[in-house]
């Protein structure tokens, strides 16, 4: 055997090691969604009041607020409990490209939504 083939071997058992995550980290991100969960639902009993954008459009900050907070948990949950935070690069490309499609999507939809003439039919 070479001296190339050994280096191979090496650096293919490199490629297969899994990182361990301490269970504090576990209990840390479970500590911050719980909290989360408890902003989610105190923020629903409150009006945070609306802001005009412009005449017709106007953003209510309650769904603003929840949707940040589900979003932060959501970053949470597929970082530390799905493991792409400690993934491959592909992985990471491929959560990536799926948020990016989402984004799109949403921004087409909401294109149509606000391009309406809601009232003027």
């Amino acid at each position: 055997m070479s001296e190339h083939d050994g280096q191979f071997e090496q650096k293919e058992e490199h490629e297969h090691e899994h990182h361990i995550v301490s269970p504090v980290i576990y209990l840390a991100i479970l500590l911050a969604l719980l909290v989360g969960t408890g902003l989610t639902v105190w923020a629903s009993f409150i009006d945070l009041g609306e802001w005009h954008i412009a005449p017709g459009l106007t953003l209510f900050w309650n769904p603003a607020v929840a949707l940040a907070i589900a979003c932060t948990k959501m970053v949470l949950v597929v970082l530390f409990f799905m493991h792409v935070k400690y993934s491959t690069k592909l992985t990471k490309l491929t959560v990536a490209c799926g948020v990016f499609t989402f984004l799109a999507l949403i921004g087409m939809t909401m294109t149509d939504y606000f391009s309406r003439a809601w009232g003027r039919w």
